[in-house]
């Protein structure tokens, strides 16, 4: 994987094929970290009184080690694991290459990039990729918790879902 990606991202000329391939990086990576993180709240601790616990602690860093983020996390947070932190840096963090924030910035780029390959004409993508993106910059993980980790998450799966499918119809990916 790493030959691979090394390969991709050292020899392959920067052209729409490159720009596509990232996309797919970008929204899948996101995908992947919102689904993980969902799934702690409702998989992996088995009850409400756990939370806290050493055990939920303990998943929250297997989350962590999950997406290869756990170097990351300690390196730029001394203080102990915990959920908000946790939480915050896989969505919140523009540093983290498989935060929400992150993977979503890269799609802008690489939709702009798009754009300036094929006449610089706006587009619908390009639009929702960029709502997508501030959506995330709005938001602080106080108010996200508040709200319900679930829901945000939920709505990101589903906005993120609909713009990989704008993309596709956009491009003519489709028969």
């Amino acid at each position: 994987s790493a030959l691979v990606t090394g390969a991709h991202q050292g020899t392959v000329l920067r052209n729409d094929g490159y720009d596509f391939a990232r996309l797919g990086t970008y929204i899948e990576r996101a995908d992947n970290t919102a689904r993980i993180l969902d799934v702690k709240y409702y998989v992996l601790l088995p009850s409400v009184s756990l939370v806290g616990s050493s055990l939920d602690n303990v998943q929250w860093e297997t989350i962590l080690r999950a997406v290869s983020a756990y170097r990351s996390f300690r390196w730029l947070n001394e203080a102990a694991v915990g959920p908000r932190g946790i939480a915050s840096f896989l969505m919140l963090d523009r540093r983290m290459p498989r935060s929400l924030a992150f993977c979503a910035a890269e799609v802008v780029h690489n939709l702009h990039m798009l754009a300036e390959g094929y006449g610089g004409a706006p587009s619908e993508s390009l639009d929702a990729a960029q709502a997508l993106l501030a959506r995330l910059q709005g938001s602080d993980v106080d108010t996200i918790l508040a709200g319900g980790l679930h829901e945000f998450l939920s709505e990101h799966l589903r906005l993120n879902a609909a713009l990989a499918n704008r993309i596709e119809t956009e491009f003519q990916f489709i028969g």
